[in-house]
């Protein structure tokens, strides 16, 4: 097939943008021809809480990139859709993730469906905002009303999108990112990373946003400290909110030596490092669909902590794997308890090494062939 999927890739960065591009891969790899249509403005700056939007790696050479939509100019969607009208490609597949493209991506779809040959098929990461929007109850429906199927990437995405349709939805659970490197053994990865290998490490990974439950995870270790004399937090990712209020609380928590925080975007070639380091991988959201964060845990065998809310519970198989609780600040610690007293990360580890194969991209990739 001739495929061209419409959504954030290089020159942007982020999880998203990895998304797309080992999606793109798969489907070469399967023998289609494909071309991401990414963005020429994907957020302004005012709206973009972060430091950069923008990659700081090297263009992907096996890949068909160009930008082409403008996620604020209605005439630059109407044009794209008529590329694409023209292109008659025999999928369109625009990634989803929030309220702020969906008249973008609507507009795009509907226009380029006119050909009679092109089918959109949405790939959903998230089908409402982790926080509460009116967009979400404005603009999500008019994408969702303009394609024809939909992959998403847990079942609680899809029981989302049909609250707003009936065209056919799929869930196909997130693929493992495996573009990352090997693993590194813990003493590899201490050095490299200046820290002490005998203490017991919890990484908490990625965009540091309120929904993500840092709070939660930061009055937890505050309760089992005297317990685990050896546990130690590190806190790696861009903090999208104020980062103060978290050093505060540190503070007050008389955490100072035991939670080690690095405020910045981690390089893709960096991720290995601190995968390595980690015992343990500390999910605690407040609210969720799913997480790219535990395919990354996947790819380094890395057990996990999550709450058991959206779709992170479908993953994550409690007391095989790491746990499954709910989502307080008591069941948290009382996991992280259990974990590091009964040393829990072998057999978690064996377990993990065979549930990993049920999250390859070809399952993905199949997904968006049977859907339709």
């Amino acid at each position: 097939m001739k495929i061209v999927i419409v959504g954030t890739a290089y020159p942007y960065r982020g999880g998203l943008a990895t998304f797309n591009e080992r999606l793109a891969r798969q489907f070469q790899t399967e023998g289609h021809e494909v071309e991401i249509w990414t963005f020429t403005l994907q957020y302004p700056s005012f709206l973009f809480p972060g430091k950069t939007q923008y990659s700081s790696e090297q263009p992907p050479q096996d890949l068909s990139i160009v930008r082409k939509v403008h996620s604020m100019c209605p005439w630059n969607w109407w044009r794209v859709g008529r590329q694409l009208q023209k292109m008659k490609p025999d999928r369109v597949i625009c990634c989803y993730w929030m309220a702020f493209f969906a008249p973008a991506f609507g507009m795009i779809s509907r226009v380029a469906k006119r050909n009679g040959v092109t089918r959109c098929v949405a790939l959903v990461h998230n089908m409402f905002g982790h926080e509460k929007s009116v967009l979400d109850k404005v603009f999500a429906p008019y994408f969702v009303h303009s394609q024809d199927a939909f992959v998403a990437l847990s079942d609680a995405v899809v029981q989302q999108i049909h609250t707003l349709s009936a065209c056919p939805a799929v869930a196909s659970p997130h693929p493992i990112y495996d573009h990352y490197g090997e693993r590194m053994t813990k003493a590899q990865a201490c050095e490299a990373l200046s820290l002490p290998e005998d203490k017991d490490y919890m990484l908490f990974f990625g965009l540091v946003r309120a929904y993500k439950g840092l709070d939660w995870l930061l009055d937890a270790i505050g309760q089992v400290k005297d317990r685990l004399p050896n546990l130690q937090l590190l806190v790696v990712g861009e903090f999208y909110e104020d980062e103060q209020r978290y050093r505060q609380q540190i503070t007050d928590l008389g955490l100072e030596e035991r939670v080690r925080v690095m405020n910045a975007f981690v390089p893709d070639g960096d991720l290995r490092k601190y995968f390595g380091a980690a015992d343990l991988i500390v999910q605690p959201y407040k609210s969720a669909t799913q997480s790219g964060v535990t395919q990354v845990a996947f790819h380094f065998e890395k057990p996990m902590l999550v709450t058991r809310v959206g779709g992170l519970g479908e993953i994550v198989h409690d007391g095989k794997m790491g746990y499954a609780v709910e989502p307080n600040t008591e069941a948290i610690a009382q996991a992280m308890v259990d974990y590091f007293e009964n040393q829990r990360q072998e057999s978690f580890t064996q377990y993990l090494r065979k549930e990993k194969q049920k999250y390859a991209w070809d399952k993905m990739t199949r997904a968006f062939e049977q859907i339709l």
